[in-house]
C-alpha cells in the first residue's frame, strides 16, 4: 500500500505545485453515479442551492460534474452527477480552478474544464443538463496540469497549462461557449499559467515561477497592463515561496495571492491604479502552503486552504487598507492521511456575511470528499470548526481539486 504522504510530498516540494499522483496511485475510476432526486433550493433566494465538483476522472473513463444539495446548517447531500463529455487528468495545479459558476442576467450555468480532452462543458443549473461544449485552438489542452477557469458576465477565460495560453470564450445562451482566441503568456522565469481571477476590467494571473501579471479585459481578450513582476516573497525567499492562487476584492482595490510556501504566506497587491503594485507579505501560520484563497462575501475574512497541510486558516481582512491580521486555524480535518492527503479549492454556503460554512475539496483515494467547516467571527476574531457531518464523500472522484458554490459569491 503506497503512503501518499511520503510518496508524493517530495515531488510536490520539488516541482512547482505539480500533482504527480498519476505516477503514484492507481487510476481505478469510480463508477458513474447518477442519483436523480429533487433539486435543492436556497432558503432565502428560492433558487437552486448547490455545491458542485469537477470530478476530474482521467483518460479511458468519462468524467463528470457532481451536484450536492445544500441543506439545513450547510450540510451537503449528493444529488446527481452530470456527464461532462470529456476526460480529466486526476491531478494538476492546486490554483487552476477547474469549475466556475455564472448567475447573471437570467443565465444560471456551471462551466467545467476537462483537462485531457481539452474541452469546457456548460451545464444548466435549472435542468442539470449539458447546454454546450467548446474547445480552444488545436494546441490548447491542460493534460499536464489542468485547465483553470475564471469568468465575468460576458466571457470565460481558460488557462491552458500545456500551451500556457489564456483562451477567451464568449458566453452564449443556454450555457454555451464560443471560442474567441488565445493570448500567449509566460512568467519572467519562463513559468506557465497557474492561477487566475477576473473582476471588472482586470484579470490577474500567477505563473509557476514566482511572477504575477495583470491584463485589461475591457474588450474581451486579455491585453497585458505591462506590470509583470516577481512577488516580494519570491525575492525574499530566493524562490522558495511564490504566488499560486489569487482573488480580487469587490472594489478592485486589491489582488490577494495565496503562496506555495513552507508556511501560510499570503501577498497583497494594491491594484487601484489599474496595475499591480509591489506585494505586501503576510506570514499567518506555520502550516505548509496557502495555494487557494477566497474572500468572504462581506470581505471581513480571507479563507486559506493549507493544501499540503491538514487544516484551513482564516485571517481578518481590512478592505480599506488590504491589511491581514488576527489569523485563526481549524483543528486537523478528519481522515487526514487515511482518506485524503491534500486540500484544494474553497466554496461558501452563503453569499452574504462571512459565508456561514466553508467547504474544502479533499484530494484522496479511492474517493475524494468535501470537508464542511463552520465559521464564527466577531470583533475581528475568528474560529473554524469542522461540522459533525463532515466530510461528505465524492464517490465519483479520486482526485478532487475544484469545487464551486451556486449561487456564487456576488463578486
Amino acid at each position: 500500500m503506497i503512503n501518499l504522504k511520503t510518496a508524493v510530498l517530495p515531488c510536490l516540494l520539488s516541482k512547482p505545485m505539480k500533482m504527480w499522483l498519476r505516477s503514484c496511485i492507481s487510476h481505478a475510476a469510480p463508477a458513474l453515479l447518477c442519483l436523480f432526486v429533487a433539486q435543492g433550493f436556497a432558503a432565502n433566494s428560492g433558487g437552486p442551492h448547490y455545491v458542485v465538483t469537477n470530478d476530474d476522472v482521467p483518460i479511458y473513463y468519462l468524467s463528470g460534474v457532481t451536484f450536492y444539495t445544500v441543506g439545513p446548517g450547510g450540510v451537503l447531500t449528493l444529488t446527481q452527477q452530470v456527464p461532462a463529455l470529456g476526460t480529466g487528468t486526476a491531478g494538476g495545479y492546486f490554483a487552476a480552478n477547474r469549475i466556475v459558476a455564472l448567475d447573471s442576467g437570467g443565465a444560471q450555468c456551471v462551466y467545467a474544464s476537462q483537462a485531457f480532452s481539452g474541452n469546457i462543458v456548460g451545464i444548466s443549473v435549472a435542468t442539470l443538463e449539458v447546454g454546450g461544449s467548446a474547445s480552444g485552438s488545436p494546441a490548447d489542452t491542460g493534460a499536464s496540469n489542468g485547465i483553470g477557469l475564471t469568468l465575468n458576465a460576458q466571457y470565460l477565460y481558460a488557462g491552458f497549462t500545456d500551451s500556457s495560453n489564456i483562451g477567451t470564450f464568449q458566453i452564449q445562451s443556454g450555457c454555451g461557449l464560443s471560442f474567441v482566441g488565445d493570448t500567449p503568456v509566460l512568467g519572467l522565469q519562463g513559468g506557465i499559467i497557474s492561477g487566475m481571477a477576473v473582476h471588472g476590467d482586470m484579470l490577474v494571473a500567477t505563473y509557476n515561477d514566482g511572477s504575477v501579471e495583470s491584463f485589461n479585459v475591457s474588450s474581451g481578450m486579455p491585453v497585458s497592463n505591462g506590470d509583470e513582476q516577481n512577488s516580494s516573497a519570491y525575492f525574499s525567499s530566493r524562490g522558495a515561496t511564490y504566488p499560486n492562487g489569487v482573488d480580487i476584492s469587490q472594489d478592485d482595490h486589491f489582488a490577494i495571492f495565496g503562496d506555495t510556501a513552507t508556511s501560510t504566506v499570503v501577498e497583497v497587491s494594491d491594484i487601484s491604479s489599474g496595475r499591480l503594485a509591489k506585494t505586501a507579505v503576510y506570514t499567518l501560520a506555520s502550516i505548509p502552503n496557502s495555494s487557494n484563497v477566497m474572500l468572504s462575501p462581506d470581505e471581513t475574512l480571507l479563507y486559506i486552504s493549507n493544501s499540503q497541510g491538514d487544516r484551513v486558516t482564516a485571517a481578518s481582512f481590512d478592505a480599506a487598507t488590504g491589511i491581514l491580521s488576527s489569523p485563526c486555524t481549524s483543528p486537523r480535518l478528519r481522515n487526514y492521511v487515511s482518506s485524503f492527503s491534500y486540500l484544494a479549492s474553497l466554496a461558501l454556503e452563503s453569499t452574504t456575511g462571512n459565508g456561514g460554512v466553508l467547504y474544502v475539496a479533499e484530494f484522496g483515494s479511492p474517493s475524494s470528499a468535501i470537508a464542511m467547516v463552520a465559521i464564527a467571527s466577531s470583533g475581528g476574531k475568528c474560529s473554524l470548526s469542522e461540522l459533525s457531518a463532515s466530510p461528505v464523500s465524492d464517490p465519483n472522484s479520486g482526485a478532487l481539486l475544484s469545487i464551486i458554490a451556486f449561487p456564487p459569491r456576488p463578486f
